[in-house]
């Protein structure tokens, strides 16, 4: 492997790690809540946010706008979804399928005249992380540090409603690095790797799951060409049906 790739591939590899930091814990949590859909709906509406951002005049030249109307546009998905839970908590995940379906809906009717709609649909949903920096991540890491810290305090906050203003922030920022379906990948496949895994150890088995299936799936990508964020959302799924059959072999 050539210096000039490697130059690429840490940044990235630093983003994908950057981002497990915190989708691993808040990810066995979504699995534990049984609404596996919440860190799409939500992911959908920051991009929305980011789409807007992007796309109307108005909003182009207003100051960080790119990273504040994402984040408003989570926080109230997240806040309309703690209300859901609240009274209709039997019907929770439909509900939260029908905020991904808008979400999306709208984001599609919001580019259709746009001439560079396409591309910046595909930005969104598969990510760029192979051409993400070092500055880019400076934002992402002092403020999962910072959430890292408070759950490591306040633990409780996991299983409370502020666990969807938490989940909305951290999404907004991983949207931006990796895009919407590396956000769900890593929320949710190393997670299901030890789901319902005895271990005290479990923890660390879905840190390594996401931190190999980002390495293989980079250096996959730069190997064959392929689009970086498809492939490594592909090796975290094999990687995670691996580690689920090994499981399955080991208690037979």
């Amino acid at each position: 492997m050539d210096s000039t790739l490697l130059i690429i591939l840490l940044p990235a590899l630093a983003a994908g790690i950057l981002v497990l930091s915190t989708h691993v814990l808040l990810g066995r949590q979504v699995l534990k809540r049984g609404i596996i859909f919440i860190d799409l709906a939500i992911a959908q509406v920051a991009a929305l946010g980011a789409i807007l951002a992007k796309t109307v005049h108005e909003f182009e030249h207003l100051p960080y706008a790119n990273l504040l109307l994402p984040l408003i546009f989570a926080l109230l998905g997240a806040v309309i979804i703690a209300w859901l839970a609240k009274r209709f908590a039997d019907e929770l995940e439909a509900m939260i399928g029908c905020l991904y379906v808008m979400a999306a809906v709208l984001a599609i009717l919001l580019l259709t005249n746009n001439p560079h709609g396409a591309e910046l649909l595909k930005q969104l949903m598969d990510g760029q992380i192979l051409w993400v920096d070092w500055p880019q991540l400076l934002l992402p890491s002092f403020v999962y540090a910072a959430i890292l810290l408070l759950l490591w305090l306040k633990p409780q906050l996991l299983t409370g409603s502020s666990f969807y203003l938490l989940f909305a922030v951290v999404i907004t920022l991983s949207v931006e690095l990796v895009g919407v379906y590396l956000v769900f990948s890593s929320l949710i496949l190393p997670a299901l790797a030890v789901n319902k895994l005895n271990s005290r150890h479990a923890l660390w088995v879905a840190y390594g799951v996401g931190i190999v299936g980002y390495l293989t799936g980079l250096l996959l990508s730069a190997q064959w060409d392929l689009p970086s964020g498809a492939t490594i959302v592909m090796s975290l799924m094999v990687l995670g049906m691996l580690i689920r059959l090994f499981r399955r072999r080991g208690a037979r």
